[in-house]
């Protein structure tokens, strides 16, 4: 492989010269781009932030300099744009940098007084930010700003830190590259590591990179597109010594301790177990869970050394700061027995003291004198060896990250074990990234939690209609949520519109029948992979039949009590065995019907279905407060829009039953309401989330009719 230079600028470089990472480059777009260097540094850095062996989801950052006119003077002046706090490269865009004057920002050497006072110039930067509505720097602006490059990159690919968080890094980055890459000892990252950069290449003059001990990679270019090619061979050479070595003189990993259970058996026990991990992990704050049983999680977690390396924890500051110091191993063993969760409780509850009482010791030996409160001390990462691994956090993205952030110290580790030997972080400098005051004041800034954060919410027959805009209510306000319907074309569509309107980490979806045990287990079982269990089930699916008595037939009245009664049991009774489970309570929200109060024309069947509903959610009221579980009734009446039972013979049934038209139907509904208003899904949704949005935490039992008031239909 050659670099295009200006000296060399025929160069080819094709997708196959690279096979460790994506070599993703376009010549047309770039020469669209031609003369806008701001522009070139946003093109490549989605593209580097496009290859996740590169760099991390949010890691890293990349700049560029060029000239500008200042606003103050009219001259042209230097000025740097860099990633800016926050953001993620792939992503990237303008409004995602920072701007800063380069001589300005130089010249804070002259006021530094030295590391004991790094966190002082943070705040000094904005003195030098040239273009005022530009992100705020972040803590690695220095690190950018005292090289001369006109186009640098600092990314996190894990075969770069696993030759840097080896024992012998300094010797390995040395001999792999002929001296063309410096090295820096771990340093906090900040303006004196920006200064140690800078001397790094002063006494290294014509090197093509830096690499950061325990940390990352530092390589630049003239211009955007020799900053990406060399960052590209750098990370392939890396790839390419890791791969020569991995296996070679010993066993990956020590070789296997264990075997993974098959497929089928590692889902099947992950989902059984989620729901228990979750209630112990959210001793403090409700968390959220994702599992993966990655091929380079299982070679990992099933190896002889994991008892060695787990404990170590991670060695870059990204992948720390999403894990935690260490994760938890679980002594289970692969094929445990699950059924008896009281016992699996009891055999997991100290190993989770035990964490905890780590993570307190780890605090207390090494807190400041103005170092932040403790955090919530449970894990993050805990490993089932032949199972799997499950991650909890605040929320969905923020457990997911994590998992992947977890896989990329699985790599480094993996790496750095093949050439060398693995080290990580010492737990002072990680206690000094974790607890640092610049990272606990990023916290503070983050946005207040929504009101159903950390909460999962199953709302049945949620394809459309009702269904469909109490799932949209609850996403809306922060829940995690399960669509689920028995027609999977509906469900197909509601997927692609909650993937477009709230991304993939906002929802789940499984074919539900309620009517069949097999296919509610198995949504059940997608919403404990998915989020780790359950908290929040609406019971919504239902159909209507209107018919004079006499035409009721045997199937009509057997369809409407399996769908609306027996299904609304079925669903509560296995989301209620995942409750107990997680030990945190829950709420079983009940979609009834003015009709389980009012007798009505051509109505026997439907009307007693929904009296049965409503008495069933009476019954489990009554029984299910013990556990916390408060269960609750929304009575709507003639929600038409978007209903499939509307859809359906419904509407003609009560049309004829009340001699009036189709067309009239929501005029002669609303009419005959105390309000006069017309009901839609929407109203239905706000009266769920009034259940369940906080306020009413104490209320179970309850009726809430929302109908515009129909007199006949009060409960008392």
């Amino acid at each position: 492989m050659s670099i295009r230079t200006k000296s060399n600028p025929q160069t080819p470089v094709e997708v196959g010269d690279f096979k460790h990472v994506s070599y993703l480059w376009d010549d047309a777009k770039a020469e669209s781009l031609a003369g806008d260097e701001v522009g070139l540094l946003i093109y490549r850095s989605n593209l580097l932030g496009a290859d996740l062996r590169l760099t991390n989801y949010g890691g890293g950052n990349t700049s560029c300099k060029a000239m500008a006119k200042d606003p103050l003077t009219g001259e042209q002046t230097e000025v740097m744009w860099v990633k800016g706090s926050g953001g993620d490269l792939g992503t990237l865009k303008k409004t995602g940098l920072a701007a800063l004057y380069v001589d300005r920002l130089r010249r804070l050497k002259n006021v530094y007084r030295g590391i004991e006072f790094e966190d002082e110039m943070v705040e000094l930067f904005n003195h030098c930010i040239y273009d005022l509505n530009s992100k705020a720097p972040s803590i690695d602006t220095p690190l950018h700003g005292f090289l001369p490059f006109k186009h640098i990159d600092h990314l996190h690919p894990d075969a770069a830190i696993a030759i840097a968080a080896a024992k012998d890094s300094e010797r390995i980055t040395k001999e792999l590259f002929s001296g063309t890459i410096g090295w820096v000892k771990w340093q906090k990252p900040g303006f004196d590591l920006g200064l140690q950069l800078k001397k790094c290449l002063d006494e290294n003059p014509g090197i093509r990179g830096i690499m950061l001990g325990s940390h990352g990679l530092f390589t630049w270019g003239d211009t955007a597109y020799e900053s990406y090619i060399n960052t590209l061979e750098v990370i392939e050479r890396c790839a390419e010594y890791l791969e020569d070595h991995s296996g070679k003189k010993k066993p990956v990993f020590g070789g296997p301790k264990i075997q993974s259970l098959s497929k089928e058996k590692r889902l099947e026990q992950a989902a059984s177990l989620a729901p228990v991990l979750r209630g112990l992990c959210s001793s403090s704050t409700k968390m959220i869970g994702h599992f993966t049983d990655d091929d380079r999680v299982l070679e990992y977690i099933n190896s002889n050394d994991l008892s060695r390396l787990a404990p170590l924890g991670t060695s870059c500051p990204d992948h720390f700061l999403r894990t935690k110091i260490s994760p938890l191993v679980l002594s289970l063993s692969a094929g445990e027995d699950l059924n008896d969760v009281s016992g699996i409780k009891e055999k997991l509850a100290p190993a989770f003291e035990a964490y905890r009482k780590m993570y307190a010791d780890y605090y207390n030996t090494c807190k400041h004198p103005n170092s932040p409160a403790i955090r919530d001390a449970n894990p993050v990462v805990i490993l089932y060896p032949g199972v799997g691994m499950f991650t909890f956090a605040k929320d969905k993205q923020t457990a997911r990250v994590a998992a992947e952030f977890y896989i990329n110290a699985i790599n480094v580790m993996k790496g750095a074990e093949a050439i060398s030997e693995y080290t990580s972080l010492p737990r002072q400098e990680a206690f000094n990234i974790e607890y640092w005051l610049l990272e606990e004041a990023k916290l503070q800034r983050m946005p207040r939690p929504k009101s159903l954060s950390g909460r999962i919410a199953l709302i049945t027959g949620s394809a459309g209609g009702i269904g469909k805009a109490i799932a949209k209510k609850f996403a809306e306000e922060g829940a995690c949520v399960i669509l689920s319907d028995n027609n999977s074309d509906r469900l197909q569509e509601a997927r692609e519109e909650f993937n477009k309107q709230y991304g993939k980490d906002a929802f789940a979806a499984g074919v539900l029948d309620v009517t069949k045990s097999d296919t509610i287990q198995q949504t059940m079982d997608i919403a404990a992979l998915a989020f780790g269990g359950v908290d929040i089930i609406v019971n919504n699916a239902g159909l209507s039949i209107s018919k004079p008595l006499e035409e009721h037939s045997e199937q009509d009245w057997d369809l409407l009590y399996d769908v609306l009664v027996k299904g609304q049991f079925l669903v509560t009774q296995k989301a209620v065995k995942i409750m107990r489970q997680q030990g945190l309570g829950g709420d079983i929200l009940n979609i009834v019907s003015k009709n389980a109060l009012v007798s009505g024309p051509n109505n026997a069947a439907y009307g007693s279905a929904k009296s049965a509903q409503l008495h069933l959610s009476r019954l489990n009221a009554a029984e299910l407060g013990k556990d916390k579980i408060r269960v609750n009734v929304v009575n709507p009446d003639a929600v038409i829009s978007g209903s499939n039972i509307w859809s359906g013979g419904w509407a003609e049934g009560r049309a004829k039953a009340y001699g009036i038209t189709v067309a009239e139907l929501p005029s002669y509904y609303a009419k005959r309401t105390l309000l006069n208003e017309i009901i839609n899904p929407d109203d239905i949704a706000s009266a769920c989330f009034a259940f369940v949005g906080g306020l009413l935490n104490k209320s179970t039992g309850n009726v809430l009719n929302v109908d515009g008031g129909v007199a006949t239909a009060f409960v008392r």
